[in-house]
């Protein structure tokens, strides 16, 4: 039987912990100042087996304007609500805030407990459940049981906890296979075991001994030990109340407010894009560079709003927009804000977050409401197209931007998407979109063809050349597999050093072609004391690009072999050694009757291409 987290809303004094402790057993004002003063001012919590079975922990919150933000750490990560409403005094303005936020949370399970329904008539009871129903029209729990009850008296008591069965009986299950995130709601020490924290395990599981991350700030530890509902357990799953013991991590380092996870599995940020919608009983506009105060799990961080395509939000609007936060915050796609106007503290809407991990937007840029829209409804193809952009990314990086999307949905998106050719492979590492793709191969063969077009006499681009008038993000990974997938498309011709056009040839000026073959057959007639160019009327340009056409190799400063007689060189060289243990100058010199100036430049060479290696006068092997 699955587990559920269920939390108590609703005005001071009108019973939410006398109703938790008459349903559970479990007293949640566990502090000193709570007894004595008789009111809620932190999260309590609690246990109940419902008629059905089902095991819910319970979260119960402060009912005072004076901890709403309390209140709000403690309903984040709740499945369903129990909005409490005392008979004899009806809806009070902590009621409505309390049930905008529910609203604005997307909590859409729960019921309503109508306390202290022995202080009052049963016409006005029923009186007061109606106002109650039409209060809950338009909100997530217009469907909401309305049930009598008394804690005093322990009468509809059962009825509560039937009701809370129906109303958590067909809920979707959370997901399991997903990153597990525990925001941390409590931070305490116990003797013998050190730090612990308490939370709802909003996705995945927590088992012992995982290694995991206090986010934002990135201390590592590893779980010694975990509690469910007071049970030691090996493993805890999504949507159940966790005590975690940390190991490795000190009390000092964690608070309220922190998500337990994976190393490196949410991204840390400091800005996202939402879709904010603005309470319709608001009580302000909301324009841009506004400050609010911004909750999301158990987080609570200040932050400047920039909306998006307009300037100002009324009260029932909603909108795009990037939040820019105080303090780095850990925040997935989906995950739902409450906002709240600072002073006088108010709340005034909510949001979706949409992505994570934006880039800054100008207020002059178009298309960024066309993006969100595509992440906000995406399917996860979708999103993972949206998460490439324009740029060649690994899968981990693509993983990294979406981590709200297990491994198995990301790669069945992957597969998808390259099956309906939205999605092209850059050698064995990068992804990249078909569209991106297609501009990115047209500006690289348009640059090789310009380099053509005023270099013909060369034989390619070079490589970095390329590499920078590109300006790939990613750095040099990048780069390497969009040259990869490039050559395998045949956009050009990758010769590690150069790249070209498959279809270029390197053609000399029509006046100097004569004068090269007369050139080579000189070259050719002295092969390892070639004459200089000059001698056949050969240009410096049109001797380059025989070399750059491969029928001749430039060892020095106007001295050029063809290869292969470089390779007769290369030869005769390496077995002298071997016989004799080294080569001098002279001993090259004499061995193919060449000058003192063709024997320095050659070995030279072969001592730059580490065929050879110097050794004061000698020449010994390279290494």
């Amino acid at each position: 039987m699955r587990s559920y987290v269920v939390g108590t809303a609703g005005h001071i004094d009108h019973g939410k912990s006398t109703l938790v402790r008459a349903l559970t057993g479990t007293d949640p004002d566990r502090l000193a100042e709570e007894k004595l003063r008789g009111m809620t001012i932190d999260l309590g919590f609690a246990h109940l087996t419902t008629p059905a079975g089902r095991e819910v922990g319970v979260v119960d919150v402060p009912g005072h304007e004076r901890f709403i933000k309390t209140m709000l750490a403690g309903v984040g990560g709740i499945d369903a609500a129990v909005l409490v409403v005392a008979a004899d005094e009806g809806p009070m303005p902590q009621t409505i805030e309390h049930l905008d936020i529910l609203t604005l949370l997307g909590v859409e399970r729960g019921v309503v407990a109508l306390t202290k329904s022995d202080l009052v008539e049963p016409d006005w009871a029923d009186y007061v459940a109606e106002e109650l129903r039409e209060r809950l029209a338009g909100s997530t729990l217009a469907a909401a049981e309305v049930v009598p009850v008394s804690a005093a008296a322990g009468s509809g008591l059962d009825e509560l906890r039937s009701a809370l069965d129906r109303s958590l009986s067909d809920l979707p299950a959370r997901d399991q296979g997903g990153k597990p995130r525990l925001p941390v709601d409590r931070v305490f020490t116990m003797a013998g075991f050190g730090t612990v924290v308490t939370g709802t395990l909003i996705d995945g599981a927590l088992t012992v001994g995982m290694e995991v991350e206090i986010c934002p700030a990135g201390h590592r530890g590893r779980i010694r030990g975990l509690q469910t509902h007071g049970t030691v357990v090996e493993r805890a799953s999504a949507g159940q109340r966790v005590a975690v013991n940390l190991q490795g991590v000190t009390m000092e380092q964690v608070r309220r407010g922190d998500v337990v996870a994976l190393p490196g599995a949410v991204p840390v940020t400091r800005m996202v894009d939402v879709r904010i919608e603005l309470l319709a009983n608001a009580p302000l506009d909301l324009e841009t560079q506004a400050r609010v105060d911004v909750f999301s799990g158990s987080t609570e961080v200040g932050a400047r709003v920039a909306l998006i395509e307009r300037d100002v939000l009324r009260p029932g609007e909603h909108g795009w927009a990037q939040l820019h936060f105080d303090a780095p915050v850990a925040v997935l796609r989906g995950d739902r804000l409450v906002i709240r106007r600072p002073t006088p503290s108010a709340t005034i809407g909510g949001g979706t977050v949409i992505d994570p991990q934006p880039r800054r937007h100008r207020r002059t840029e178009t298309g960024v409401a066309e993006r969100l829209k595509t992440l906000a409804a995406g399917t996860p193809r979708e999103l993972v197209l949206s998460a490439l952009g324009l740029q060649l990314k690994t899968r981990d990086e693509v993983a990294h931007a979406l981590p709200a999307l297990s491994t198995a949905v990301l790669s069945e998106a992957f597969e998808l998407a390259t099956e309906a050719g939205d999605l092209l492979a850059a050698g064995a590492t990068h992804l990249v979109t078909r569209p991106a793709w297609d501009a990115l191969g047209d500006r690289m063969a348009a640059m090789i063809e310009e380099f053509h077009r005023t270099n013909p006499l060369r034989r390619g681009m070079p490589r970095e050349e390329l590499r920078s008038r590109l300006k790939l993000t990613g750095g040099s990974g990048a780069f390497d597999a969009s040259m990869s997938l490039a050559a395998q498309q045949g956009i050009l011709v990758d010769e590690e050093r150069t790249v070209r056009r498959p279809a270029f040839v390197i053609e000399l000026p029509a006046v100097q072609r004569a004068a090269a073959a007369r050139y080579l057959e000189l070259v050719d007639a002295s092969p390892y004391a070639p004459p200089g160019p000059a001698e056949a009327g050969l240009s410096k340009e049109a001797l380059v690009g025989l070399v750059e056409r491969g029928e001749l190799v430039e060892v020095g400063d106007g001295i050029v072999y063809r290869p292969e007689t470089l390779d007769a060189i290369k030869t005769l060289v390496l077995a002298h050694i071997e016989r004799h243990g080294k080569i001098t100058l002279a001993d090259y010199r004499d061995a193919v009757g060449t000058s003192r100036k063709f024997a320095q430049a050659t070995l030279e060479f072969l001592d730059g291409v580490r065929v050879t290696r110097r050794v004061g006068d000698d020449r010994v092997r390279g290494r």
